[in-house]
């Protein structure tokens, strides 16, 4: 890929090539006094060199100074070919760096000047033709370079845009399985504290109170520092947390039965998918089915890690707004499968109760 010191050489090395052709057909042309050749040749040739810092002023000094050498007699006519170049390379740049208006008026001007000098009678028709269509193609494959210009960084923009939604996603899902879950459990031992009349029931429920938020404090400040800093330095919670998971659920009053079978290693993020749905199901069963018994049955298989979390509560008749919440948990949890495309359900289950399922692919 050219890098810009690589693109000022380029214009360098044009500069030189078409002062030289220049310079010499005026030196060939012995009837127009020396000492105008340089001046001229570099008027038409230094504005290659210097395009990308003034494109629009390049070309009208280059056009202007080709002009005014043919006029004047000091460049012939038919020598046009190295000045015609220069205009072409800084009408290109005119075409790609500046609004469709201002390239147009710079195509239409430098190709009436250059047509003019050219020739104006019938024999020289040919070369005005042929100076508008090369005039008109180079600007037409500059303001195309400018269009595929326009469109990549309006792509990458996009892109940008959805990659951070799909962050905020990440983060605002990983902020409810948090919150919830956590606050969830709180709730419940808040209840029983209010409720139970022996002091040592309440301070057990006020233990479990203050266990439950360090625990969410930590989660919290865990995901507040992986935004805070460049890359995931923190380790995310996977199979290895699933008992820590059963045994607060414990503590609310569902009796959790865990059943990790298979090798426990899964990818990170299988693994975090796995702990954030059985968190999110044990908080559902903590929330309308407590208390109560459950079932955490996780099987890990080359191919699939398969999730299956029952309950025995009242079960619900309906997965809408009204039971359970807001919804958010179970479309969390239906969002987390489909990034890997697997599979899930959650509704009543055969004998009564509730019945998550998820399946993620590990290939």
């Amino acid at each position: 890929m050219l890098t810009r010191l690589h693109l000022y050489l380029v214009d360098f090395t044009a500069m030189l090539v078409i002062g030289a052709l220049v310079g010499y057909a005026m030196v060939e042309n012995q009837d127009k006094p020396w000492w105008l050749v340089g001046p001229a040749a570099e008027l038409i040739a230094l504005p290659v060199a210097l395009r990308r810092f003034r494109p629009m002023t390049a070309l009208v000094v280059t056009t202007v100074t080709t002009a005014a050498a043919v006029v004047g007699e000091v460049l012939p006519a038919e020598a046009l070919g190295a000045p015609l170049a220069a205009v072409c390379f800084t009408l290109y740049t005119v075409a790609v760096e500046r609004p469709k208006s201002w390239s147009l008026a710079g195509f239409a001007g430098a190709t009436a000047v250059v047509s003019a000098v050219s020739g104006g009678d019938q024999e020289n028709g040919l070369v005005v033709l042929v100076v508008i269509v090369v005039l008109g193609a180079v600007w037409a494959i500059g303001y195309t370079t400018q269009l595929r210009r326009s469109f990549l960084e309006r792509e990458t923009a996009q892109r940008s845009e959805q990659a951070l939604a799909d962050e905020r996603l990440r983060i605002a899902r990983e902020l409810h399985d948090v919150v919830a879950h956590n606050l969830s459990l709180i709730a419940v031992q808040a209840a029983n504290a209010a409720h139970v009349r022996s002091p040592g029931h309440a301070y057990q429920a006020l233990d479990v109170i203050s266990e439950t938020s360090r625990a969410a404090l930590t989660e919290m400040r865990g995901l507040l520092g992986v935004l805070r800093s460049d890359a995931d330095l923190t380790p995310s919670p996977g199979l290895d947390g699933l008992p820590g998971l059963a045994d607060r659920a414990s503590l609310a009053g569902v009796r959790v039965s865990l059943d990790v079978r298979g090798e426990p290693t899964v990818p990170d993020g299988i693994g975090l998918s796995v702990y954030r749905i059985v968190q999110e199901a044990l908080t559902n069963v903590v929330k309308h089915a407590a208390p109560a018994s459950c079932t955490v049955a996780v099987d890990v298989r080359p191919e699939a890690v398969r999730v299956e979390v029952t309950d025995d509560g009242p079960g619900v008749k309906d997965l809408g707004v009204n039971d359970l919440g807001t919804g958010h948990g179970l479309a969390g949890m239906r969002e987390r499968v489909a990034v890997y495309g697997g599979t899930f359900s959650a509704g009543p289950g055969p004998d009564g109760g509730f019945r998550v399922v998820a399946e993620l692919p590990q290939r």
